[in-house]
């Protein structure tokens, strides 16, 4: 371990790992230690054994619940753009060869009390009920535009500068209803919150156009896309390809303390009396805790369930977003469902998540409107995680510290945060357009 680096990386979550990878493809000497004995940090996969210890503190589950082993619950479960900046990182590296992927069956929205499918193009939105006929019809144009939108061709832009024009003033010239407006904006734009209706549109547009081709990639029910075996496939995909271009990795390394210089740069990182010296530093928030300060908290529910959930046409993978004004909050909830269709569970069981950015101190009741549309539950978890940000200036400390992962269910706000630290990091942009999986396979060979 006495060696020099030019980064080491601390902790393997998702983030971590996607950086480490790109960083070591990129020619950098990488050093990547853990605490833990496992990959995946907080966005690790537990079998019913260890979510058991964990949320129950006994080894024991009971029986009917099925095999342990079976069961791969992601503690930060997150669908991805079938189209998305995440799907082509993954094809960009090459990693996509350690995984396999299979289309989540449906995405919904909760409107008016009850759970309808997302009409995502001028088509869906003629059937479906969430609109009235004349809406339907003002819908439709809207799709359409949205649809023809190309940001290089002004005869596309119908007069409209999507950079200086809100998303409500956009919206207000097709004469759109709040209820439509809410669905555009949290089920096919994917906001969080109401702030983009007072941000210029373009943002708005080129999210919804996303989602349309990610919907049309798989000709699915969807645009998500979920790795088989879950999520904890992913990070380990990201640590096979760095290591194929010399990354170095250390599970299992206790007190992972980082060092640093007179002037207060980092410079190294000791762990059991040895240190490793490095030029920068890349980790997750809980390894330098004095660098950053907490934004929030994140409340959750995880089920173990014997069914889909009800009004998803029976679907075996889903996501239902329930808009802030759906249920009076700030900010909005997200239901995610997975099953052994996706192997992550043995075969008729369900995982499904309920996650909200918490507005109360307490998880349970704030969660209740997700959690009763899940129908019978078999096992019902609840927990709550601070959400923390980086406070430091990575130029004068040369320390890249990820944000905590919010409370969505898709990844693309995850992979945008990685991308922002990679520039940060390297002083340029990840060039997506180089397609390096056929020279990382050459290496592993």
């Amino acid at each position: 371990m006495d060696e020099e680096y030019d980064v080491i990386v601390l902790g393997t979550g998702l983030k971590e790992c996607i950086l480490s990878g790109l960083l070591s493809v990129d020619g950098l000497k990488v050093l990547h230690m853990d605490r833990n004995d496992y990959y995946g940090g907080e966005s690790t996969s537990l079998n019913l054994t260890q979510l058991w210890k964990r949320f129950r503190g006994e080894d024991k589950p009971p029986a009917h619940l099925g095999s342990s082993k079976e069961y791969n619950v992601d503690m930060i479960p997150k669908f991805m753009m079938a189209n998305g900046t995440l799907v082509r990182v993954l094809i960009h590296t090459g990693v996509t060869r350690y995984l396999s992927f299979k289309a989540v069956d449906g995405s919904y929205v909760f409107n008016k009390g009850k759970v309808h499918k997302v009409p995502a193009t001028d088509m869906e939105a003629l059937k479906s009920p969430l609109m009235g006929l004349f809406e339907k019809r003002r819908a439709r144009k809207f799709f359409i535009y949205v649809q023809n939108y190309d940001e290089s061709d002004p005869k596309t832009h119908e007069g409209i500068d999507l950079t200086r024009v809100t998303t409500k003033e956009l919206i207000s010239k097709y004469g759109l209803d709040d209820n439509t407006i809410d669905f555009i904006g949290h089920a096919l734009a994917l906001h969080r919150d109401d702030r983009y209706l007072h941000e210029p549109a373009l943002d708005t547009v080129k999210r919804m156009k996303l989602y349309a081709e990610s919907l049309a990639r798989f000709q699915g029910g969807s645009p998500y896309i979920y790795p088989l075996y879950g999520l904890a496939e992913l990070p380990q995909g990201f640590a096979r390809l760095s290591a194929v271009y010399g990354g170095t990795y250390m599970l299992n390394k206790p007190e992972c303390k980082v060092e640093f210089d007179m002037e207060g740069r980092a410079c190294g990182v000791t762990s059991e009396g040895e240190t490793a010296r490095c030029k920068k530093v890349v980790c997750d928030p809980s390894y330098l805790p004095n660098k950053v300060r907490k934004v929030g908290k994140v409340a959750r529910a995880i089920a173990i369930m014997s069914h889909p959930i009800p009004n998803t046409d029976e679907s075996h993978s889903a996501q239902v977003i329930l808009p802030q004004k759906q249920l009076g909050r700030k900010s909005d909830m997200y239901l995610f469902c997975c099953s052994y269709t996706h192997n992550v569970a043995p075969k008729g069981k369900f995982i499904a998540f309920v996650s909200c950015e918490a507005e109360t101190d307490n998880p349970e009741l704030e969660l209740k409107p997700g959690v009763d549309l899940l129908g019978p539950v078999d096992e019902l978890f609840f927990e709550t995680y601070d959400r923390y940000e980086p406070v430091n200036e990575p130029t004068l400390d040369n320390c890249f510290i990820s944000t905590s992962y919010d409370p969505t269910t898709h990844f693309e706000s995850t992979v945008m945060d990685v991308l922002s630290m990679y520039t940060s990091i390297t002083g340029k942009d990840l060039d997506l357009s180089v397609d390096l999986s056929a020279a990382s396979a050459a290496e592993e060979y």
